[in-house]
């Protein structure tokens, strides 16, 4: 199962990216993959348990992904699996690590995946992997510049 590890330095501290990254009313203000991001099933905010949908921008197909967060501790960790049938995806999973650094901290995320259709994952998977680190990277590089932006303290 092909998987990627991207590790970015946040500009604040584990709890201030914490709590923004997972503030769905406001993923979209810094997001670069998505135009939809929700929780669903009746949560309302994020907790180990809930249920979130995101939804890519159409390059990504708008192609809808919903997890459920199997890991939840405030300026820590997060972890996440797919719960719905995705069409390019059998599994996805991810987790998402806050560590404090001296000036701010550092996010590291890490994710799992096998794709679908099975026959062609031999094409698939080379292809997704290098897409998703690229996606990755540039969604980590949004959330660290909004974060410095919007002057957030360390």
């Amino acid at each position: 199962m092909p998987s990627a590890t991207v590790s970015y330095p946040m500009p604040c501290s584990s709890a201030v990216v914490f709590e923004l990254l997972h503030d769905y009313d406001r993923r979209l203000e810094w997001d670069t993959l998505l135009r939809e991001a929700r929780l669903t099933r009746g949560h309302t905010v994020a907790e180990k348990g809930a249920t979130s949908l995101c939804v890519g921008k159409p390059f990504f197909g708008w192609i809808g992904i919903e997890t459920r967060y199997l890991t939840f501790v405030p300026g820590s960790i997060a972890a996440v699996e797919m719960i719905n049938r995705s069409p390019f995806f059998e599994h996805f999973a991810a987790s998402i690590r806050h560590e404090d650094a001296p000036e701010g901290s550092r996010l590291t995320y890490k994710l799992n995946f096998s794709a679908r259709p099975r026959f062609l994952r031999c094409l698939l998977h080379p292809v997704m992997l290098v897409a998703l680190r690229y996606e990755t990277r540039k969604r980590l590089a949004a959330l660290a510049g909004f974060l410095r932006e919007k002057g957030k303290p360390v």
